[in-house]
């Protein structure tokens, strides 16, 4: 199945070259393309110097424009699996093959890497843990779909979501309600258990004050993702 890696990338300098040479050293199988968000450090220079595929983007999008632009290059260059990939390292590509099996089995549409089915390596705070247990337990009451890492960026899907999402996909803190939309059209998703690390370098942009407000903007979007889908699918 053609594969395509998708990196969002926003001032990720410090550890861009890293993962590519792991992936180009390791995982040459799979096609990548890095989307630069707008970054204001050297993330394109270092892209372009290196030959890297990679497109630029004008301004800063956030992470959900990021992803959505690169699975509009998925859709239109062909391919049948998408993943989404963080550009900071903490996303082992070691975990790749088991996940995409999931998928040429037609066991899941949709596999996100869970650093909680085993709880092995980087567990994140108590904090965030408090948040994501609390948005799992949402996610369940909306679609009956209970996940136990549901704010992974670490995740894979088919060509039928790649569609979905090239056309909708959430703008702002997305990947709770990303789940959401896969659930409501009835997508199989699977937890994959990975091993995640710590960044290479940087910052997470996310701080206490910020996971409160995360917890209850993607709360309600969450909600109003259920209600509005579940009305327009009903009107089908």
């Amino acid at each position: 199945m053609r594969t395509l890696i998708i990196i969002p990338a926003y001032n990720e300098a410090n550890n861009i070259s890293t993962v590519i040479k792991d992936l180009k050293e390791n995982y040459p199988s799979y096609d990548y393309v890095i989307i630069n968000d707008g970054s204001t450090d050297r993330t394109e220079d270092i892209c372009r110097e290196n030959g890297y595929p990679c497109i630029n983007l004008p301004i800063n999008l956030g992470i959900g424009g990021a992803v959505q632009t690169g699975y509009k290059y998925a859709l239109e260059n062909g391919y049948d699996v998408a993943v989404q990939m963080d550009g900071d390292g903490q996303h082992d590509p070691a975990f790749l093959e088991g996940m995409i099996k999931l998928i040429e089995n037609d066991e899941a549409e949709a596999v996100i890497g869970s650093r909680f089915v085993e709880k092995e390596g980087f567990q994140s705070s108590a904090t965030r843990r408090f948040g994501i247990g609390f948005l799992s337990i949402l996610g369940k009451i909306l679609t009956g779909v209970r996940l136990k890492d549901i704010t992974s960026g670490y995740r894979m899907v088919n060509r039928k979501l790649i569609q979905i999402y090239a056309n909708d996909y959430p703008s702002d803190y997305p990947e709770p309600e990303a789940l959401v939309i896969a659930a409501i059209y009835g997508c199989k998703i699977k937890e994959y258990p990975v091993i995640m690390k710590e960044r290479l370098g940087g910052s997470s942009s996310i701080n206490l004050k910020r996971s409160v407000y995360y917890m209850i903007k993607v709360s309600i979007a969450m909600m109003i993702r259920r209600l509005s889908l579940g009305f327009r699918r009903a009107k089908k």
